[in-house]
């Protein structure tokens, strides 16, 4: 290559070089901030990936994805939620217990999430159908069906005249454990609480369970506890105890039942959410979107090892049936 032609492609790699950075800083980076663990939440965030996706946005094409696991250790989410917004994200996704940290993080990057309860009734949004402030997402309203939930537990073990009830504190107790008290006296039940944060503390509550001879498990919502499905239904299969869940992966897991909210569109339509809010569109603006799909599972294998009938209007209702 000549001298005066091999300046002229310096000049020329010169000029290009500023757009080259631009392009790459244009870039969009999503900070995904969940209180549990990859393993735990691995579907999930599969499924916003999707929503993303479908919004025009693939992760490692033309998006980023910045995860941040607090492994259930939820006093790691405020230090976590700053350094996204050190980093200058974009957007941040944050599940339930992640919200409030980012909410405290940023005024001003644009938040999307998912709610197990109402998100009003937390702060974390003015209004359901115009949120103001930064942040909106999906409500899934997991503490609301706790009482449909123990009324097909019932109705699977008719029995039943005690029911133990696990809860983390991770998760707004109050209006749950209300809503539980109200139905199990309308149906004649006695509730124990139970309450663990951790494995330790789950292993003991199963201890105090077998010592109050429980007829039934009903375990509450929560990222916590979901994460820790396959050790709820180890532990409640060694003590043959039935047990009813949120969401569909514990009853694959071997639970006896789930109903909830099908987790996995929710956090398909935050997805979508995200990408819009990419696209330009203000959280201020975008309506808290409602779970509308809700699914039934019936573990049968499960219910043949305990040795329950199912009765035929729940295979009829249910979504799913395991065999």
């Amino acid at each position: 290559m000549r001298r005066r032609d091999f300046i002229l492609l310096l000049t020329s790699t010169a000029a290009l070089a500023p757009q080259w950075t631009h392009a790459q800083q244009a870039v969009p980076v999503v900070g995904f901030l969940n209180s549990a663990s990859p393993a735990g939440y691995a579907a999930m965030a599969s499924a916003f990936r999707q929503g993303l996706k479908e919004a025009g946005y693939v992760e490692g094409n033309n998006i980023v994805i910045d995860y941040r696991w607090a492994e259930n250790r939820y006093e790691k989410l405020s230090a976590l939620a700053a350094d996204l917004v050190e980093r200058h994200v974009t957007v941040i996704f944050a599940n339930s217990p992640a919200i409030k940290a980012a909410k405290a993080a940023t005024s001003t990057i644009p938040i999307t999430f998912i709610s197990g309860e109402d998100p009003v009734r937390l702060g974390f949004v003015a209004d359901l159908n115009r949120p103001g402030g930064n942040a909106t997402g999906v409500a899934i309203l997991a503490g609301e069906l706790g009482a449909k939930r123990l009324e097909l537990l019932r109705e699977l073990v008719p029995h039943a005249s005690t029911i133990a009830v696990l809860i983390s504190s991770d998760w707004p107790s109050h209006p749950f454990q209300a809503d539980i008290e109200i139905a199990a006296h309308a149906m004649g039940l006695r509730i124990q609480v139970l309450r663990a944060d951790n494995e330790r503390e789950i292993e003991a509550a199963f201890s105090n369970l077998d010592q109050a001879r429980a007829d039934a498990l009903l375990v509450g919502p929560g990222p916590l506890l979901n994460s820790q499905r396959d050790l709820l239904v180890a532990l409640a299969a060694g003590l043959a105890i039935p047990d009813a869940y949120e969401t569909r992966a514990s009853a694959a897991a071997g639970g006896l039942m789930s109903y909830g909210a099908d987790v996995g569109d929710a956090y398909r339509q935050a997805g979508i959410y995200t990408g819009r809010v990419l696209k330009g569109e203000k959280p201020a603006d975008l309506p808290v979107l409602r779970a509308t799909k809700f699914e039934l599972v019936i573990n049968l294998r499960t219910a043949k090892a305990l040795g329950l009938t199912v009765p035929d209007r729940l295979l009829a209702e249910a979504d799913e049936i395991i065999e």
